[in-house]
């Protein structure tokens, strides 16, 4: 079975956002992903400004894509985003990374869409090995 980090960094993050999607949590990956870009960038100017979106959309109350957080955290969040450094995001990152990882990972697994993923691959497999 492959951990939530190996479908990151594979074709299977298409799969798992369709999942997420249907499910209507299509958020967190989303917001996973801008922290990964966001963590990317040099610029202390640009820093400020896609630290300022990801806040506006993912963690502020009633921000359109809100991702479940708790007031502890989302509090912590806004105050080092005050003076947002390339790490500022990690901790809530964490957050949203470990729920996706034991509710909607496990969920994924289970699901039909990835079976039929899983079927595909090892008829392809099958077929490359004759």
């Amino acid at each position: 079975m492959y951990d939530l980090f190996y479908l990151f960094c594979t074709d299977g993050l298409a799969a798992f956002r369709t999942f997420l999607k249907s499910e209507f949590s299509d958020e967190n990956i989303e917001f996973w992903m801008a922290c990964e870009d966001y963590k990317k960038i040099k610029s202390s100017t640009k820093l400020v400004s896609k630290a300022n979106k990801i806040f506006k959309e993912f963690i502020e109350v009633q921000s359109p894509r809100e991702v479940n957080i708790d007031h502890r955290t989302r509090e912590k969040t806004k105050q080092s985003l005050s003076d947002p450094t390339p790490t500022s995001l990690n901790e809530v990152q964490g957050k949203i990374y470990s729920l996706m990882e034991k509710d909607s990972y496990p969920r994924f697994i289970r699901s039909k869409m990835y079976q039929e993923i899983v079927n595909r691959a090892h008829a392809q497999g099958q077929r490359r090995s004759v």
